[in-house]
């Protein structure tokens, strides 16, 4: 395995650089991603049983198969880690004994019961009881760590957190695998609140919103992921609303902010999300792979061993919901929006006539090589276009210019 993961990764890098990539910078780089992402995931895929023809013919596959298609088999890898993960979760949280006796009891309804402090939802209503309130799913009751030592038992790996090895004061906690995680392993969820560009002003802190939360992420398709509410997440399976944000620091200066940021600060304040934009979901609030964000970026000279990967998981998939540990601000339909510097603004619907697909768009990180009892680093790609904080050692400068250009 050592020697087909060696081609994997030099192909990695001789397609990377590939002249039929497009010219526009910040393409190139979303393709060289998807790239290696497929060459990744497929790696993963083809499990210990694989041979050199095998990496051969995925290695040619990435030669020649369109962007597109790519995109849709990285999915389906991702997706096919992802089910095997919940069901997994559902045969040490819900085991059939406990899945009967719920069925019996309490009818049709799997739904938890909703706290007076609960929004309503929004479209797509949930069913009740007889007594118009939700029925929570039974589990058994194991705490965080005896779920997580029981996801490192049956797949090899699980995630701690606890202060970063990285040698800067403001590396504060770090994310860790304990126990093997092959390469193209779905490491983390990137879990939060996602927010379309439409509802960039609902994010706290608008627009310089990362003044005071680094639990921020962007997709290359505009979403954003904030992270801050989900924290450590619980320990329990309940209603999660995203609603539960941490104070922002208010000893945090805004001395540098540019004069035409002030300006905008005061006609672009943050909005107020009302009722409908926040739709309570159940969430497994112990799940162990829920702490992608607190993955830092390497030190100096020290390649990352993670990266981001885009997953739109289908919302038809009610079973793996509850795993998902992300919550979709407002609606998802699609809307026009035109860019004016850092600032986005809608401009009606979109009419490109797409049927809409049922999908949530969220991150994951994946594993870029081997990992065995190691701190997560993931390279954060800051844009060379602003300053940034004196820790920040680029991993690839040229990565990062075409990803933000």
């Amino acid at each position: 395995m050592a020697f087909l993961f060696q081609k994997f990764q030099e192909a990695v890098k001789t397609l990377a650089k590939s002249p039929t990539f497009a010219k526009d910078p910040r393409k190139i780089q979303f393709e060289a991603d998807v790239n290696r992402l497929f060459l990744y995931t497929s790696y993963n895929r083809l499990g210990n049983n694989a041979n050199e023809t095998d990496a051969e013919e995925i290695i040619d596959m990435a030669s020649k198969t369109p962007l597109t298609d790519q995109q849709a088999l990285v999915q389906e890898n991702i997706h096919s880690q992802i089910r095997d993960f919940c069901t997994l979760m559902n045969d040490v949280l819900r085991p059939k004994k406990i899945s009967e006796s719920h069925s019996s009891s309490s009818g049709a309804s799997e739904l938890p019961r909703r706290s007076g402090l609960s929004f309503a939802v929004g479209k797509g209503g949930q069913s009740t009881n007889q007594h118009g309130d939700a029925a929570m799913p039974e589990t058994v009751p194991l705490s965080r760590a005896q779920l997580s030592e029981c996801l490192k038992d049956k797949i090899g790996y699980t995630l701690d957190i606890r202060q970063s090895q990285i040698p800067h004061k403001e590396a504060g906690r770090g994310l860790f695998l304990s126990g093997e995680a092959d390469v193209g392993s779905v490491v983390a969820f990137y879990p939060g609140v996602i927010y379309s560009p439409a509802y960039y002003r609902y994010i706290p802190g608008y627009p310089k919103v990362d003044a005071n939360n680094p639990y921020l992420i962007t997709r290359y398709d505009g979403i954003v992921i904030n992270a801050l509410p989900w924290g450590i997440g619980g320990e329990a399976r309940d209603i999660w609303d995203g609603l539960s944000l941490q104070e922002l620091n208010p000893n945090v200066s805004e001395a540098g902010i540019k004069g035409s940021v002030q300006f905008w600060k005061l006609i672009s304040k943050p909005l107020e999300g009302s009722q409908k934009d926040y739709r309570g979901e159940i969430m497994e609030r112990r799940n162990p792979l829920a702490f992608g964000h607190f993955a830092n970026h390497p030190p100096k000279d020290v390649a990352p061993n993670v990266m981001v990967c885009p997953y739109d998981f289908p919302l038809t998939e009610k079973e793996m919901r509850t795993y998902i540990p992300n919550l979709l601000f407002g609606n998802d339909e699609p809307l026009k929006m035109r860019r004016f510097g850092n600032f986005w603004f809608k401009l009606g619907r979109s009419d490109d006539g797409n049927p809409h697909i049922p999908v949530l768009r969220t991150l994951v990180l994946v594993a870029t090589r081997a990992l065995c009892d190691e701190e997560v680093l993931l390279n954060y790609r800051l844009s060379n276009s602003k300053q940034r904080p004196a820790w920040y050692n680029p991993v690839d400068e040229e990565e990062d210019r075409r990803r933000w250009s």
